[in-house]
Order: C-alpha cells, then structure tokens, then sequence
C-alpha cells in the first residue's frame, strides 16, 4: 500500500479558499495572532531590566568605542611617530595629524592631532593601520554631546582618554 504523498493532495476549490479568506479578514485572524504572539512575550518573568546609570551594562570585548592616544609609561611621552598612516587609513578622512621635523633628532615631532567623531564610524582601520599601537579605540560608549564642536577631540583629550561618569545615588 502507497501512501499518498503531500503534494497528491488536491487544491481546495476556489470557493473554499475566497470562504476561508473572507472568514479570516471578518474576525481578523492576523491580528488575533500578532496580538497573543505579544502577549506571550510580555509575561513579567520574561522581562528583564536594566538599571543603566547605577548599573554600567556588559560590553562585547570586541566594541570599538571611544578613541585615545597611548602614552608612554616610562617618558610619559605619547606613543604616536606622527607617521600619518592612521589618517591615511581612515576612509572618513577626520584625523588630522600635524607634526614639525626637529633638528636635532632629525624625527618628526607630533604637534596636533585631532579626531572627529561625530563622523567615525568606529571601523578600527585607524587603530589598525598604526604601527606603534599609539592609537587605541576603547569600550567607552558615553560620548553624547551638546555640540558639534565638542565632538572634535584634540591631542589633549585623545591623551588623557576616555572619563567613563560615575553614577551615586
């Protein structure tokens, strides 16, 4: 004995399903659907709060957030050879890297360097591209501003790096 395979199965006549859908817009079965869908994930032992300012949240080890310029902890010099491969790199063109040749040393000397992110897209091809490891994108993501002048950092913020706010009660 053959069993009958799915597609074997007769189609409905055209006057069952034009019922079956006028049935289902008259009691609006889509929507009955989408609402016990919503109402099923909103069983209060299923949500979960997070209480952010007191709280800080987990953050993935691989996000790229805030940037800073790496100092040396022996000098205390910063890391950065002004060798402009960082700005070069990024495909936004917002690093600036402003630097003078010293006499003495006959090695550039970084004067400025500035970064806007307003416009980063914190792709990391800067932070890849630098050979001192100087520039470092770190998991700081509280950079909100009221200006766009305060999201263009200059060498000093780069330097002293990220300030995560400390929250008390």
């Amino acid at each position: 004995m053959c069993l009958p395979a799915p597609l074997d199965i007769p189609a409905l006549p055209p006057q069952t399903s034009a019922m079956n859908s006028f049935f289902k817009r008259l009691f609006l079965a889509d929507f009955w659907k989408g609402m016990i869908l919503t109402f099923r994930t909103q069983n209060p032992k299923y949500i979960y709060t997070e209480q952010y300012p007191q709280e800080r949240p987990m953050v993935a080890e691989r996000y790229r957030g805030a940037p800073r310029l790496n100092m040396n902890p022996e000098t205390g010099e910063t890391l950065c050879i002004a060798c402009n491969l960082c700005s070069l790199a990024c495909p936004e063109n917002l690093i600036v890297v402003g630097w003078h040749r010293d006499d003495a040393t006959r090695r550039k000397v970084l004067t400025n360097f500035t970064y806007d992110t307003s416009r980063c897209m914190f792709c990391g091809l800067c932070e890849d591209a630098c050979p001192t490891d100087c520039l470092e994108l770190t998991q700081d993501f509280e950079m909100a501003s009221y200006t766009r002048e305060s999201a263009i950092w200059d060498r000093h913020r780069l330097e002293e790096g990220p300030t995560p706010a400390r929250y008390t009660r």
